[in-house]
């Protein structure tokens, strides 16, 4: 079972790091060095889902290539950035080593190549994108350490939610971007089909990533399993309860099968079953109440975004586990993981 991020923070940290602190301690000998450094590169992809596995890591940057060749590599292009950007402004070294200054860099490539394309321009805002959001991770951390509540994936919303508001106005950027309308847009209708449920299923685990194929939705759910068979579980439940929770209250298919109401809940049900709460019988339903609200909210917050083309993020997520995490404290029955 993972355990929680020694700092606030989205990830969870494996068994110790070989190396020294950035601010102290006995140095490890440079190739020690250099093969963690390069280890934290997988380990930041796969911190997304909280998970400190480099083998996880490698089996999602399988996962995104295979959704398209242009996935893989800006992921690739925004996990190195923050993690440079994290260790050459000196943070501390037990967090870069772990993945936990690469995973909104990740997200920040893979949701910019989305929405605005594969190209020089894009590679350029993705790099300043994740520089930012290494910047704005370490403000969070500030503001939130005191609370006892971590970044999760809030600084990969915000720069993320700036720079699409930001991008129709710069015709070198905008020129080449993708229509990210809702497969509803063109496929209206409440009906879900038994094809719309078993691909929704495992698109709601592919779009943490932003990936509507079900086939890569099944590698990162492999991914999960090769580090927690019961993050995986965790991950599957969660990603069935947000496919219920959207079909009970009447939400398009379509969006259904693209795994729209699921990714939410699968983020919140990782970090609610076991990961930051202790997964206790208590502890499994206050996840899949979190679950189930993260996928109500999700047309609430999608709605609210349509001004600026309904990116809706995982801000669902960031609120809700926010939430769940901030009442701990006020239920006898539900602990957090120390």
């Amino acid at each position: 079972m993972a355990s929680p991020p020694p700092s606030p923070s989205a990830g969870t940290p494996s068994a110790g790091t070989p190396s020294a602190d950035a601010h102290g301690g006995e140095p490890a000998p440079a190739a020690q060095r250099a093969r963690e450094g390069l280890l934290a590169i997988p380990r930041g992809v796969a911190q997304v889902d909280f998970q400190p596995s480099v083998w996880t890591g490698l089996l999602f940057l399988i996962a995104l290539f295979v959704g398209g060749w242009q996935f893989g590599a800006f992921a690739l292009l925004g996990v190195v950035t923050a993690t440079v950007t994290a260790y050459l402004l000196g943070v501390t070294w037990d967090r870069v080593s772990i993945g936990l200054e690469g995973f909104n860099g990740t997200l920040i490539g893979v949701a910019l190549v989305l929405y605005l394309g594969a190209t020089w321009s894009t590679v350029a805002v993705v790099v300043g994108g994740a520089v930012a959001g290494s910047v704005l991770t370490a403000a969070l951390n500030a503001v939130l350490t005191p609370y006892n509540l971590p970044t999760f994936t809030a600084p990969f919303c915000v720069v993320a939610l700036v720079m699409a508001i930001g991008a129709p106005s710069y015709g070198r950027v905008w020129a080449d971007h993708a229509s990210t309308a809702p497969p509803s847009a063109t496929d209206p209708g409440t009906a879900m089909t038994w094809h719309d449920f078993w691909q929704g299923f495992f698109n709601g685990v592919g779009q943490v990533f932003f990936q509507d194929k079900w086939y890569v939705g099944m590698i990162f759910l492999i991914g999960l399993a090769v580090s927690s068979r019961v993050v995986a579980a965790a991950a599957a439940a969660s990603s069935l309860i947000g496919l219920l929770t959207g079909w009970w209250l009447g939400a398009q298919a379509a969006d259904l099968g693209a795994g729209l109401y699921g990714y939410n809940a699968v983020l919140t049900g990782i970090a609610l079953g076991g990961t930051f709460v202790v997964l206790s019988p208590a502890g499994a339903v206050y996840a899949v109440i979190g679950a189930a609200t993260a996928a109500a909210l999700t047309a609430g917050l999608t709605n609210l975004f349509n001004v600026v083309g309904g990116h809706t993020l995982t801000w669902p997520f960031v609120l809700v586990t926010w939430v769940f995490l901030a009442a701990v404290p006020i239920f006898s029955k539900i602990r957090r993981v120390s």
